[in-house]
């Protein structure tokens, strides 16, 4: 019986002395830096170079929440632009899919199962053969019933159902991975970006790689994909919705438009 307890009492011993060690070794490190939370605020964005107007006071009556947004916001837009638009747009998350979007137009793709618009009726269509194709004008009608709408819109009142839904549009574009971020500079951006679209004078010739058609030339082929997309509008829808980003713009802008719009405009 006797040396099963030594051992017994060895083994306590050792464990003992392994934590006394292991404690006195402890203190003497330099103590690790604290693993950041995700309650942890991040750092306010320096600078905010087009405020919305009010943005922070309490809306009166009180905005719904982002997850219940769809149906008052889908009336104010029903209310703004006539029930056409109703089979255009996607039902769900509409202030998100509008944020997602916007943010994408001035890259080189935009997520298309992410879009708030239903697709546009038609198929795209190019004249010529694959090694001489340009862009067909049969491609134009298919946005000009959106664009009909487009300009029977009054800006001010586009600008207005804006500003009373910032909130939402901002806790969308943070929840997109811009904790810091200010979406109403964002928007400012992308419709510079759309301004400053090539206005081609001629027929735009067409390739075709792969499947897909692209742009023969390098520039337009490089162009952000909302810069494409008015590319195929064709010149005359293009024009008219140029016309109406710059008075949503000087509704939404705090800073002055960019020299090369500037130098558009007619003295």
């Amino acid at each position: 019986m006797r040396k099963p307890l030594w051992w017994v009492a060895g083994v306590l011993i050792l464990a003992s002395a392994a934590a006394l060690y292991y404690a006195w070794w402890s203190g003497r490190q330099p103590a690790a830096a604290p693993i950041p939370t995700a309650s942890t605020p991040a750092p306010a964005q320096s600078t905010v170079r087009n405020p919305i107007p009010g943005a922070g006071a309490e809306a009166n009556p009180p905005l719904p929440t982002l997850a219940a947004s769809d149906t008052p916001f889908h009336a104010g837009l029903t209310e703004l632009a006539g029930h056409e638009i109703e089979d255009w747009l996607v039902a769900d998350n509409i202030i998100r899919h509008l944020v997602v979007t916007t943010d994408n137009l001035a890259r080189r793709r935009v997520a298309v199962e992410l879009r708030p618009l239903k697709r546009v009726p038609g198929e795209f269509r190019a004249t010529g053969d694959e090694q001489h194709a340009t862009l067909s004008e049969e491609n134009f009608a298919r946005y000009k019933p959106y664009v009909a709408v487009l300009q029977r819109i009054d800006a001010k009142s586009m600008a207005s159902l804006y500003t009373r839904y910032y909130p939402l549009f901002q806790q969308a574009y943070q929840d997109l991975g811009y904790p810091n971020g200010y979406f109403n500079d964002r928007l400012v951006e992308v419709i510079d970006d759309l301004l400053a679209t090539p206005e081609p004078t001629a027929p735009i010739a067409l390739v075709r790689p792969n499947v897909m058609y692209q742009y023969a030339d390098a520039q337009l082929e490089s162009a952000s994909a909302g810069q494409k997309l008015l590319l195929r509008m064709g010149p005359e829808n293009a024009a008219a919705v140029k016309a109406k980003l710059r008075e949503l713009r000087a509704e939404i802008a705090s800073r002055t438009r960019t020299d090369e719009d500037s130098r558009q405009r007619p003295p």
